[in-house]
């Protein structure tokens, strides 16, 4: 008997410390398997909507610089990178063909010359013959017959005639000479812009072959430190915002590889028209203008860009991790947002907004809005902008509904919606 009152303690001291163990444990157990949640704050500040771009960068202007005449390079002046100026030496083609031509050619000038002064001499002794001729036959015509005062005429219009051809062989061998000297002159190959040698295509003792075509020898980039060009590539689902950020003169920075954390600032100085068509994606020139003091922008670089669009002052801005975020479990949510996970929320707003498409009979009313020019109605279009951002509450994950603007690469604008500042929003679970 005794044994049985014992068991019986036992048992109930057993079953009491049960009783009391088990909502400490339950409270263990629910704590422990409860999710540790991620959160991230709502913000206020200034937003900047940016656009980015890859581009190349090149000089505002490539000048090719050849040679006009033949021969072998004798004299060579600059080489890659030099900064030239303006009628500075380049290089020297071989000037004696072109030395010795003007020499017989300043001789041909000068004997043209000489053959001017013979005729004019010519011309004075014919004048002087018919002057004497007329003062005799004034005298008494029996002196000279008509047909002697005829050929002296005659001899003075001939030398007249004989100095005009003199002085236009004169003018001819002035040209000639002018052509052999300007041969000469192109002998010295000169910059003809301020900038730097990007190319040099050419060694000394290489021979030019002009009169085939004409060789390229350097390459010339004016103004390389005061102006560079960036020409980027644009969607055209953008180039529109671009255009605007164009017209508001919005600021444009980029960056290169090879210097990395140095940000370079530029201005928008046209958008092209001509577009590129590549796999069906179609994209529009931007050309942007950049400083470069240091030289530091070389042609050919490839640049990140980031075009300033749009800009906003003093607006919240909520984690983009936060919309990201969607619950796993939907044990985790709260019932009343249930419906957001499972779809029927989705179905029965597509249901909704499939309604006012669909034109009622003669005692219905079609929603939307109304078409200025037809009066019909036509249905409002689905606010793509839209979106839910979770928070906790009661230990349950509630939906608050939000109306999103434009986003940078960390926060997106609040438009409308129940947040405030500092509203710790659910970005993820803690594994």
């Amino acid at each position: 008997m005794s044994f049985l009152i014992k068991l019986t303690v036992f048992v109930l001291v057993v079953v009491g410390l049960g009783w009391a163990a088990y909502e400490p444990a339950t409270s263990y157990l629910r704590e422990r398997n409860k999710p540790k949640w991620e959160f991230a704050k709502v913000i206020r500040g200034d937003a900047t909507r940016i656009i980015n771009s890859t581009g190349k960068i090149e000089p505002v202007l490539k000048v090719a610089i050849g040679a006009f005449v033949s021969g072998p390079i004798v004299e060579l002046h600059v080489d890659f990178n030099d900064e030239v100026t303006e009628g500075e030496l380049l290089a020297k083609v071989d000037p004696l063909l072109y030395q010795a031509a003007v020499d017989r050619d300043e001789a041909s000038f000068l004997a043209r010359e000489a053959d001017v002064e013979r005729v004019k001499a010519q011309l004075k002794l014919a004048e002087n013959n018919l002057k004497r001729g007329v003062d005799l036959q004034e005298k008494d015509k029996r002196y000279l017959s008509i047909r002697e005062m005829d050929g002296l005429r005659a001899d003075y219009k001939v030398q007249e005639a004989n100095l005009k051809v003199a002085e236009a062989s004169v003018k001819q061998a002035t040209a000639q000479l002018n052509n052999s000297k300007t041969n000469l002159n192109y002998c010295d190959i000169r910059s003809p812009v301020n900038g730097v040698i990007l190319a040099r295509k050419i060694d000394p003792g290489q021979t030019l072959a002009s009169q085939f075509q004409t060789p390229e020898l350097f390459i010339v980039a004016p103004d390389l430190r005061k102006k560079l060009h960036v020409f980027a590539t644009v969607d055209e689902s953008d180039i529109g915002l671009i255009r605007k950020a164009f017209e508001e003169k919005l600021p444009v920075t980029f960056t290169v590889s090879a210097y990395p954390d140095e940000v370079f600032k530029g201005v928008i100085e046209q958008v092209r028209y001509e577009a590129t068509e590549l796999q069906n994606v179609i994209t529009y020139p931007v050309v942007v203008a950049t400083e470069n003091p240091d030289l530091k922008l070389l042609p050919s670089m490839t640049a990140q860009l980031s075009f300033e669009v749009a800009s906003v002052k003093d607006v919240l801005r909520i984690p983009n991790a936060a919309l990201r975020y969607y619950p796993e479990n939907i044990d985790w949510v709260r019932e009343e947002d249930r419906k957001l996970l499972d779809g029927s929320q989705w179905n029965r707003d597509a249901n909704n907004e499939a309604s006012t498409t669909v034109a009622a009979d003669a005692d219905e009313t079609v929603t939307g809005e109304a078409d200025p020019e037809t009066g019909a109605n036509t249905p409002k279009p689905k606010d793509s902008n839209r979106r839910h951002v979770w928070i906790i509450k009661d230990d349950r994950l509630q939906a608050i509904e939000v109306k999103i603007g434009f986003s940078d690469s960390r926060f997106t604008i609040v438009d409308s919606g129940e947040v405030t500042e500092d509203m710790e929003l659910v970005t993820g679970v803690k594994k």
